[in-house]
């Protein structure tokens, strides 16, 4: 199990991670799930990832070093791509090439092939962008209606997303809000913990603003989950009680 969210608001890009990989009850391990291909001056690009471990990290391999051209052209790097939606393709590409290698592998262990990547960042003078990459290899484009993606266990950190973010959110209230979603996703599901990476990259800044690592323990997160489930239960004591029931006499 994985949570990953990616928020781009008018300020910027805001990628949260957690790092819990876990293949069984009594086999759970910690893996870094957002990484960065990032040239100062010139591009930061981020990539979070949920699904197999397996087929992840040969993804990115794959963009690290090069994926294979279909018309014989030489391979092309991650960090080389010209614009954000083709660097998304190359993803894309990566992701099929891979399963083509390991179906017939997935298929006899009776295994699914199950990969998503969150794609965001900014090339050049282009607009800054974020996309959600499927396991098919087909992608999807986030919107100013709709500023933020997930991929991974999304249901129990989605709510507060829709309630608390627009396009027109500070950068940093951006981040704030998508340490209590992650929160509430581990409240929910122990599949999904710490540590939790955190990126923040400035519209035409062209490099990374934050990288930084959530440990157990850290004073503002720690703090962070206690004033959220303080708000909420000052909150749920604040609406009146439903009226319903036997009626008064």
């Amino acid at each position: 199990m994985t949570y990953c969210v990616g928020l781009l608001v008018e300020d910027g890009l805001v990628m949260i991670a957690d790092t819990r990989t876990n293949a069984g009850l009594d086999d759970i391990s910690t893996y870094r799930k957002l990484h960065h291909f990032n040239v100062p001056g010139e591009r930061v690009m981020m990539l979070a990832s949920a699904g197999n471990l397996s087929v992840t990290q040969s993804v990115l391999s794959l963009l690290a070093e090069g994926v294979p051209s279909a018309d014989g052209e030489p391979p092309m790097r991650f960090v080389e791509a010209p614009t954000m939606f083709q660097a998304a393709q190359l993803v894309g590409d990566a992701i099929r090439r891979v399963r083509a290698i390991e179906r017939e592998g997935f298929a006899a262990a009776n295994l699914r092939f199950e990969v998503s990547f969150l794609f965001g960042g900014q090339i050049g003078g282009e607009p800054m962008r974020l996309f959600l990459i499927y396991s098919a290899g087909n992608f999807i484009e986030c919107s100013v209606d709709a500023p933020f993606l997930q991929i991974g266990e999304h249901k129990y950190g989605k709510p507060i997303l829709d309630r608390a973010v627009t396009y027109a959110t500070d950068l940093y209230d951006a981040l704030k809000v998508g340490l209590v979603s992650m929160d509430s996703t581990m409240r929910s599901n122990l599949g999904v913990g710490l540590p939790i990476d955190v990126a923040v990259a400035r519209r035409n800044a062209l490099d990374l603003e934050v990288s930084h690592r959530i440990e157990a323990g850290e004073p503002y997160f720690h703090d962070l989950r206690e004033r959220w489930s303080a708000a909420l239960r000052a909150a749920h004591r604040a609406i009146p009680r439903p009226p319903y029931g036997p009626a008064v006499r």
